[in-house]
């Protein structure tokens, strides 16, 4: 089955980290100055990315086969367990013994694996005993730099 390997990694939720926010919109054409008159409260990075902290976890993407849904080679993600898996959400899953990163679909009683690269085809699920949900990312993190 063609799909990115998951490494999985420890979530803490008990350390503060805190970052200033700017309290100004950021437009992506015309460049705006950004100092200490602009910044509000700092938000806890835990507290925003985390609802469910006794049910999420981070996981490092490796491979492609979801870089049209935005999920690239070396993004972490936030998976959070106790969220149900819709046909709108990216899930990690345990397919046949391997960890993968999908998109669910039902379609005419058949369940379905769905890539986000077009290289890569649907898999169809022959037995619902060969699926385990591991639960629904609710953010992908990207370094940019």
């Amino acid at each position: 089955m063609p799909h990115p390997q998951l490494e999985f990694l420890t979530l803490t939720t008990d350390s503060q980290p805190t970052i200033p926010v700017a309290n100004v919109p950021v437009h992506a054409g015309f460049p705006c100055p950004v100092d200490d008159a602009y910044m509000s409260q700092p938000i806890d990075l835990n507290k925003e990315l985390v609802k469910h902290p006794a049910s999420s976890y981070l996981v490092r993407v490796i491979g492609d086969s979801m870089i049209d849904e935005g999920v690239e080679q070396g993004d972490l993600l936030v998976v959070d367990r106790s969220l149900l898996s819709t046909e709108k959400t990216l899930t990690v899953i345990m397919y046949q013994g391997e960890f993968a990163l999908k998109r669910i679909v039902q379609r005419d009683g058949k369940i379905m694996l769905l890539s986000g690269n077009a290289k890569y085809k649907p898999i169809e699920v022959k037995s619902s005993e060969d699926l385990q949900i591991f639960g629904v990312v609710t953010w992908v993190m990207k370094k940019k730099a």
